[in-house]
């Protein structure tokens, strides 16, 4: 399996999130669930089976954050170095097929978000650029062939 990552930043995220899921959304579901079992016969009450089934899901997530943060290795702002791209740094290409800049930020799997162009170091973009230095080219497999990308500036 390989190593997971996770920037400072990431790190904050999942922390508060799992704050919200321990201080506020795990009491309010409590609160449903007591709620629905003042309305009675529990085997035909449609509200305890929505609130068990929210209970479910937010036990479950809570778990996922706490083991993806017991697991991941946090890259640290100091630990990023800007002469070649690795996990943590974000990079200015040109996409030499396209003719146009693009900035992405390099982040393990579990921060990847690619509304915010965050990217994998294991989604194909990520693994092309990772070792790359300020004005090499990176050729990156996709089903339509493969397309490159020049390292214009990491930060």
């Amino acid at each position: 399996m390989a190593e997971l990552f996770i920037t400072e930043e990431g790190k904050a995220e999942k922390e508060e999130r799992l704050r919200y899921l321990k201080n506020v959304k795990r009491p309010e579901v409590l609160d449903k669930l007591k709620v629905a079992r003042d309305f009675g016969d529990l085997s035909e009450n449609s509200e305890y089976d929505a609130a068990k089934k929210e209970q479910a899901f937010v036990e479950t997530e809570i778990a996922q954050i706490e083991e993806t943060l017991r697991k991941a290795k946090i890259i640290s702002a100091k630990e990023v170095k800007n002469d070649e791209v690795s996990v943590g740094n974000s990079v200015v290409v040109f996409d030499m097929d396209f003719e146009e800049e693009d900035t992405y930020k390099i982040v393990g799997v579990i921060e990847s978000d690619p509304n915010k162009n965050y990217v994998s170091n294991e989604s194909p973009i990520g693994k092309a650029l990772l070792g790359k230095k300020v004005g090499e080219i990176a050729d990156i497999e996709t089903p339509e062939g493969v397309i490159q990308m020049k390292v214009l500036k990491i930060f």
